[in-house]
């Protein structure tokens, strides 16, 4: 398997690499993709990582599945017109799509949310219904190929349902 990670400054640590981490246990390759090829990225409690590739370097069909990492970096990576093109060809594919906290930007900004249910960050709650996202307050739950989680503690059940997902 071979996922894909977007990374922007300021992502949530825990949120960013515990996946990364948990999905390489596993076998999957994990491939980060960034503003910027081999920049160093700052998470927002200062744990580093590099990107391999650029957004405009990703072919969303090379991949099976998709993780978007939480903190401040989602307000960042929604920006991105190839990041939004990359969500919505992937949702296409119906290929795994996870999000934690504050990531459920990306994909309320790609517009792949209606309809869909959902969890996030309950500081989002509001975008992602705005979004046509049916929201529920749980930790972790999945809706066709979109995994969703609310917030770091809920990283063990969120990448239980991820791989599940995969069907690892």
């Amino acid at each position: 398997m071979k996922v894909l990670s977007f990374i922007d400054h300021e992502f949530e640590d825990l949120e960013f690499w515990y996946p990364i981490l948990r999905l390489r246990e596993a076998g999957c390759d994990v491939i980060i993709a960034g503003p910027t090829k081999g920049e160093k990225y700052i998470g927002k409690y200062g744990v580093p990582a590099l990107s391999d590739i650029t957004y405009e370097d990703v072919d969303a069909s090379e991949y099976d599945a998709l993780l978007v990492p939480g903190g401040w970096a989602p307000d960042k990576i929604r920006r991105s017109p190839k990041v939004l093109e990359i969500v919505r060809e992937m949702h296409a594919d119906q290929k795994v799509i996870g999000h934690i906290c504050h990531a459920g930007w990306v994909l309320a900004s790609a517009k792949i949310l209606s309809g869909i249910k959902v969890t996030s960050t309950p500081g989002i709650k509001d975008d992602m219904e705005n979004a046509g996202a049916i929201w529920f307050d749980v930790p972790a739950m999945v809706d066709k190929n979109i995994v969703s989680a609310q917030r770091p503690p809920d990283l063990p059940e969120y990448m239980k349902l991820f791989i599940q997902a995969l069907q690892l």
